[in-house]
């Protein structure tokens, strides 16, 4: 399962992920091209980037600020389930977190928007390497 933007908040919400998606610590709606590190490459997801690469893909949200209890986030961080980070923070989601993987490594949520990032045209070609990691999972 992928969850992008309110698709993250969703499975949030019906506990498939851990946390919370809470509005923009600005307050204001937040609509970029922004940059990412890929925290592992070590997921059915993330497989076609290098582990610490830098990529950039859009974001377009008002409730990205990603939330949860201090044990949480240091269980996301030691288990490698923090996927990307935001470099340069555009909402303060804690620890700079942009996307999670569940425990079983089956569910990706993210804020940014990878499919908007896959023909170059959209907001560049950075995403496309989530889409090429699950097709050699399939």
């Amino acid at each position: 399962i992928l969850g992008v933007c309110n698709g993250f908040q969703i499975l949030c919400e019906t506990g498939l992920l851990p946390g919370a998606l809470m509005r923009n610590q600005s307050l204001n709606f937040v609509c970029k091209p922004q940059k990412l590190k890929v925290e592992t490459a070590n997921s059915a997801f993330t497989s076609a980037y290098a582990s610490g690469s830098e990529v950039t893909i859009p974001i377009a949200h008002h409730d990205g600020n990603y939330v949860a209890d201090e044990d949480t986030l240091s269980a996301l961080e030691g288990e490698g389930r923090v996927a990307f980070r935001y470099v340069g923070n555009p909402n303060g989601s804690a620890r700079d977190i942009a996307g999670v993987i569940s425990e079983n490594g089956r569910v990706l949520g993210m804020m940014p928007h990878p499919e908007r990032a896959i023909g170059g045209h959209e907001g560049g070609t950075d995403g496309l390497g989530m889409f090429e990691s699950l097709l050699t999972a399939a």
